[in-house]
């Protein structure tokens, strides 16, 4: 199986964002942006994983699409448990580079797979 660094950083995130949901929910009573946070961040890697047993690569192109809307909304609901002093700017900082990092690579993907489309197309 080949090894793919956009589900292992997508699912290490997911790990990291639900021991950062515990912080806001259990230590402070805050609930519905925590929670926010928990269903967008961990969804990025299902989406992944759905785009990897995608049915097409244009299936693969959009599942990745619903991965980097969520990812992008993640980074939403980061800067406002920043701003609320719901985390620390330590915490904030450590997860939002990782949420921009996993980013940068979907983005890089998306654009390599309509790439090879666009060459496929034009060379048939």
């Amino acid at each position: 199986m080949k090894k793919s660094i956009l589900k292992d950083k997508s699912f290490s995130f997911a790990i990291r964002i639900i021991n950062l949901y515990k912080h806001p929910s259990e230590k402070k009573r805050e609930f519905i942006l925590s929670k926010q946070l928990l269903r967008s961040g961990t969804s990025i890697g299902a989406n992944i994983r759905e785009a990897f047993n995608g049915e097409s690569a244009k299936d693969f192109i959009h599942k990745l699409s619903i991965a980097q809307k969520e990812t992008d909304e993640t980074l939403y609901w980061l800067e406002l448990l920043k701003e609320t002093k719901f985390v620390t700017l330590k915490e904030f900082n450590s997860i939002y580079n990782d949420a921009v990092e996993v980013l940068k690579l979907l983005r890089s993907s998306i654009i390599t797979s309509k790439n090879k489309i666009a060459t496929t197309h034009y060379t048939s």
